[in-house]
């Protein structure tokens, strides 16, 4: 597998987000599993403890060097369409969304990090770009990707990538 950068930038009422879609073949509730399941989740990024109706978990990314649980409030559920999570207190914290939406068989996957300064975006592109991939590779049964694929490789495209008009750099 050859890594491709994918994200790009939308601007939301919160701020600047960092945006990744994925398209599935396969119904919106398998790949809401995927996403959302501790033991579901362990084949492509971490998992959690706790129970989520609770409005909080305690997460952790299993493939990071030395990645300690973070603790995560639920700001938004709706299953299996989307949810808005944020771990640690802005702007520091991280503030992710998942949409999801069903058509013809397929299951296309809408992902955003909000980021404090566009200059994150070098790390955290390939980062998501990274995690997607892997999630994509474990629903299919495929080689995992390797992190040395990703970073530094593609940094320098999200390094470059046009900050939309009225954004602080």
């Amino acid at each position: 597998m050859t890594a491709k950068a994918t994200g790009h930038y939308t601007l939301k009422p919160d701020g600047l987000y960092l945006q990744f879609d994925r398209l599935f073949h396969a119904p919106i509730e398998d790949v809401w599993y995927s996403l959302t399941n501790p033991n579901a989740m362990k084949a492509w990024i971490g998992t959690y403890t706790g129970r989520p109706e609770t409005g909080g978990v305690r997460f952790l990314m299993t493939f990071e060097e030395g990645g300690d649980w973070q603790n995560v409030s639920i700001l938004e559920c709706d299953p299996p369409h989307r949810f808005l999570v944020d771990s640690g207190p802005a702007p520091e914290g991280m503030r992710v969304f998942c949409h999801l939406v069903e058509g013809g068989g397929m299951t296309t996957l809408t992902l955003g990090q909000r980021l404090a300064n566009p200059a994150d975006a070098a790390s955290m592109g390939p980062g998501w770009d990274f995690y997607l991939d892997r999630l994509s590779a474990a629903r299919a049964g495929r080689a995992m990707p390797t992190w040395e694929e990703y970073y530094p490789a593609l940094s320098p495209y999200y390094k470059e990538l046009p900050v939309p008009d009225g954004v602080r750099t």
